[in-house]
């Protein structure tokens, strides 16, 4: 067992509209920290909730071990999750949902492995039954082109559930870019780490936020953010259209010359200015995702805007 006196203990926990089941989780939570260190506190994200999620954590909020951070809008998780981050000063931190899909039981194990040298251990989830034939091989897509495309060995089957030494943690808030996709800037620092699998378990209540259209969101910005691999894609696709159409320009001179010039057909310059149009478009769309995330980040607007902090007892 984990010696309980010589380290402190950061949770982090986002929240957006979790009212039905916040109570219970962080009643849960509390009695299992305490299990492993008494110099322990929970740091409550509110993500712009719309329910009575900060009513009830303000019923919690002790002045030491629960804490809220309440954020001006609804930012996105990953930003969430920085915000949290940023607000910790333990010698480890742990990131966790509040809707019990990650198992409370895997926190001491987290620790243990941590105490043995591991300087990052994250939760690998061992199935995937409960999604969609599309969504499950858009992941498997994904993690595909970040490996290859990037050299950073993003777990395919790991998310944001995982302890960080402090070290990681001030590697995590050097980074200013506005552009979190958390996931890779986890794999991007490095470090000692290693994955445990678990079972995700059942919601208690609630539905999920992560919906196809926001996932392909995610993985757009994420992809643009760690490899220009879809820039080099549309120059590559550029080229070989120009070695085509070289090519068929000599044919014509050819058969111009040859067989003489015939009346040519409608059908295929319209084919021809609609393909070559639509490439054009493709192209401005990936340079147009690069540009924007440009754009976000020279305007150096902060990552997040704090409303409120409760139980802090640093200037709230």
């Amino acid at each position: 067992m984990t010696d309980n006196t010589s380290f402190s203990l950061s949770c982090v926990v986002p929240v957006f509209n979790e009212g039905p089941v916040i109570a219970e989780f962080l009643e849960a939570l509390q009695a299992r920290l305490q299990e492993i260190t008494p110099d322990y506190e929970i740091i409550v994200v509110d993500d712009g909730s719309q329910d009575n999620t900060v009513q009830l954590v303000e019923n919690y909020c002790d002045g030491q071990h629960i804490k809220l951070i309440e954020l001006s809008r609804n930012f996105g998780k990953e930003t969430a999750l920085t915000a949290g981050i940023d607000a910790t000063e333990s010698d480890a931190v742990i990131l966790i949902d509040a809707d019990f899909q990650h198992p409370l039981d895997m926190l001491p194990v987290f620790v243990d492995h941590w105490r043995q040298g591991y300087q990052m251990v994250y939760g690998v989830r061992q199935s995937r039954h409960s999604e969609s034939y599309l969504k499950k091989k858009g992941a498997q897509f994904f993690y595909q082109i970040m490996h290859h495309s990037t050299g950073i060995n993003v777990p395919a089957h790991a998310g944001d559930f995982r302890l960080m030494d402090r070290v990681v943690v001030e590697a995590l808030k050097s980074m200013p870019e506005r552009n979190r996709f958390m996931k890779g800037i986890y794999a991007w620092v490095g470090y000692k780490t290693i994955g445990l699998p678990f079972e995700v378990q059942d919601r208690k209540a609630g539905e999920s936020g992560w919906g196809f259209a926001k996932l392909t969101s995610l993985a757009i910005s994420g992809i643009t953010a760690f490899t220009t691999l879809p820039l080099r894609i549309v120059g590559g696709l550029g080229l070989l259209i120009s070695m085509v159409s070289m090519l068929y320009a000599f044919f014509i001179i050819f058969k111009t010359l040859f067989l003489g010039a015939p009346l040519p057909g409608w059908p295929t310059v319209v084919v021809a200015i609609t393909f070559i149009g639509g490439i054009q478009l493709l192209s401005l769309w990936v340079l147009g995702e690069y540009i924007s995330g440009i754009f976000n980040e020279v305007k150096q607007r902060p990552k997040y805007l704090i409303q409120r902090q409760l139980g802090f007892n640093k200037k709230q």
